[in-house]
Order: structure tokens, then sequence, then C-alpha cells
């Protein structure tokens, strides 16, 4: 009853003003335009009307397109707490929502309750960040390879979001087209990646991004698992090494899903790490691994073959590496040895002319002899065999002492 009464007051009041605004000659006009607004999910919006000579009239705020009523001056009709109106006792009303939700947007009205109505209008658009629609969208994925793949983004939001495809290591995506051509990018603008005849490369994250120039914007990751039996690849399958030295092995392996590695001599028994043997592993990518197997103080108890071998749920594979003793040999100083062929060489030489003077001695007669000139030509004879047979002595140092007197007493009996 005592809200029926305020009301019936305030709108003989509203009437009183109207006829002494009527009276006076002066309407109502508004001194700026109502300004549209774009304004994100759960911010705050106003409005703000700016009205000269008033008078007795009233200004009122209306949502256009439902014609329910807000607030009338500084008082709010319409049962909303996020709703407030303000008027600051001169010719400004303001109008502000707290915290706007969607179903806000939609037009404002700033209405003075002239006959004909005075009325300012404005656009309220309520924009909404990018939200991943979890339900919708692929989670992790398993084929195998030379499969296909279909990863699915959805996400909602206003305006409609974006969807966009990298892969989180920055390598492209490989599209085929209809034409068998492969076409590669690093981003792909769709909901739906479809990825056909999958290879071992496409393995990793894929990043799914959904923007729509409403911050902040939001991603979604997917692991993408492209399964296949195991592939050892071998850089040297016959390793040597000298003896009491360490001996390192080495295998990459590429597997998925992930294979247990292990090595073992030929005969199968399992190698296990302790003061012998180290092994390691190094992951190289998602699906490659390098294995090293250290052999300490290689001795000759570690001659034969290794194997590396890996398995998985889909199969197996081995690599086999031979091993072998690598001898170094001493190496003898080049000059030291011709020096020494050199003094030997001189010595047999030597040898030699000792005993061609030895021979020479006797073959020559005093001076005067009627045999002079015989006994001369006979020693030139002797002096020129000895010649001879000291240039072949020179090269056949190696002949014994017996030998050598043997050949001599027959040049000289020839002679004689």
């Amino acid at each position: 009853m005592g809200l029926r009464r305020h009301m019936m007051a305030v709108f003989i009041f509203t009437l009183i003003l109207q006829v002494l605004a009527v009276a006076s000659g002066f309407e109502p006009d508004f001194l700026h335009p109502l300004q549209d607004m774009t304004v994100a999910q759960g911010r705050d919006a106003t409005f703000t009307c700016v009205v000269n000579n008033l008078g007795g009239y009233r200004v009122a705020w209306i949502k256009a397109d439902t014609k329910a009523i807000l607030a009338i001056h500084d008082h709010v009709i319409t049962n909303n707490a996020r709703l407030s109106v303000k008027h600051n006792d001169y010719n400004t009303w303001t109008l502000t929502i707290r915290g706007v939700r969607r179903e806000d947007r939609g037009q404002y009205m700033c209405q003075v309750n002239t006959d004909p109505m005075k009325m300012q209008t404005a656009t309220l658009e309520v924009v909404v960040p990018p939200d991943i629609i979890y339900e919708e969208t692929s989670g992790d994925m398993m084929v195998p390879e030379g499969g296909s793949a279909k990863l699915i983004c959805r996400a909602r939001g206003h305006p409609k979001p974006k969807i966009t495809w990298r892969r989180e290591d920055g390598g492209a995506i490989a599209s085929r087209l209809a034409n068998g051509r492969v076409e590669r990018t690093q981003e792909v603008e769709t909901e739906i990646l479809a990825l056909t005849k999958v290879t071992r490369s496409e393995m990793g994250a894929y990043l799914c991004l959904a923007t729509n120039n409403v911050p902040p914007a939001v991603s979604k990751r997917m692991m993408l698992h492209v399964h296949f039996h195991p592939l050892i690849q071998v850089p040297n399958q016959l390793v040597g090494a000298p003896i009491s030295t360490d001996v390192t092995l080495q295998c990459h392996v590429e597997a998925s899903p992930k294979a247990i590695n292990y090595w073992t001599r030929e005969s199968g028994e399992m190698i296990i790490s302790n003061d012998k043997y180290q092994m390691t592993e190094t992951t190289n990518s998602v699906y490659s691994v390098q294995m090293k197997l250290i052999v300490r103080k290689f001795h000759k108890m570690d001659l034969g073959g290794y194997k590396c071998i890996s398995k998985n749920s889909i199969g197996d594979a081995e690599g086999n590496i031979r091993l072998y003793e690598m001898e170094i040999q001493e190496r003898v100083d080049s000059d030291e040895q011709t020096l020494m062929e050199e003094d030997s060489f001189e010595d047999s030489n030597q040898d030699v002319g000792h005993y061609n003077n030895g021979f020479q001695g006797p073959l020559t007669e005093p001076a005067g002899s009627e045999n002079s000139v015989r006994t001369e030509v006979r020693a030139t004879s002797t002096a020129s065999s000895s010649l001879l047979l000291h240039e072949k002595c020179a090269f056949s140092t190696s002949l014994p002492l017996l030998q050598l007197w043997t050949l001599l007493t027959f040049v000289r009996n020839l002679n004689l």
C-alpha cells in the first residue's frame, strides 16, 4: 500500500513538473548521443545520457528489444541486482550493468517522457572469449603406421572462434591432396584435421588454438601416437680395438610404442651393467633412441659377436656387431734404419778391398827382370780381374770368406 502511494505521488509530481515546463516554454534536448558499447563478458558496461532543460520531465531507461522498463529517474524498476542508475543532480544520468552476460546484449534506450516522446538508443555488444568444448574435442590418439587419423577441435565464443592447428615441435603438417600430392604447412585452419597414410615422422603433439580477437585465446594439446615394430640401424658392424682399451658399440633404434632395449653376446647371454660393461640410452625423438655399450679394458675373452635387441608389443628387431683385436705395430725410425744399412755396406766394401790388395802384392816383380813386360801385363790383367771381382763383391757382401778366398785363388791361377 505504501509503495502504491509513493508511485502515485511521483506520478502527480511529474505531471506538475511537466505543466510547469510547458508553461516556461523550454523543451528538453539531448546534449550528446548515446554511445554504442562492446564489452567482454564479465566486465561492466555504463551508458551515459545527458539531457538539458529537463524541467519537470523524467528520464527513463528501457531495454528496447524487450520493451522492459529498467529504471525511472534514479530508481531501478526491474528486478535485476546487477543494474544501477545514478543522477548527478544536474543533467547527467548513467545506467550501469555489472558483470555483463551474453543475454544483456541488445539495444538500450534513454527516454524523456515528452509529448511526443524523445529518446536515444545505443547497442550493447557482449563478446565472449573462446572456450574449448571438451566433450566434442578429440583426445590423444593412437594409429598404426600407414593408417588415418582425424583430430577434432570445437570451441564456443562470440564472435565464433577460428580454429588453427600447429605442431608443438614446430614441424610442418602434411596434408595429402586428392591428386596424391603432399602439401606441408606450418598451420592449418580447420575444425577437423584429417591425416592420411600417417608416417612415424608425423608422431608428436598437436595444438588446437581457438581465437576470436577476444582475449584470452585458448588451446588444447593432443598427442598422436603412431605405432610400428622396432627398426635397428648399426653404424659399424665390425669394430676393432687394441687390447686393454675401452670399446664403444652403438645401435640406433626406432620403435613405437616404447620398446625394451638390451644387449647380449652372440651366445645369447644377456649383458648387465657392471664394472665391465656400461650401457646407456639417449633419446633423440619421440620414437628414436641411441643405444651404447662400453666394454671396459677390452680383453681377448671379449672378442666375438654382440647383439642389440629391441622389443615392443608389435614386434622385435636385432642388430649384430663383431668385435675384433687390432694390433699396434712398433714403428722403426726410417733414418736409423737407413744409417744402419749404409754402415753395413761400407764394412763389406772394406773387406773386399782388403782381400784385393793382399793378392795384388805377389803379382808385381822388381824392375829390370826379363819377364817384366809379361809381369806387367799379367799384373794389369790381374788388377783388372781384381777390380772386376771388387765390383762384384761390392754387391755380394753376404758371401762367406771361404768362398771369397777360393774365387780369388782361381783368378790368380788363370793369370799365371
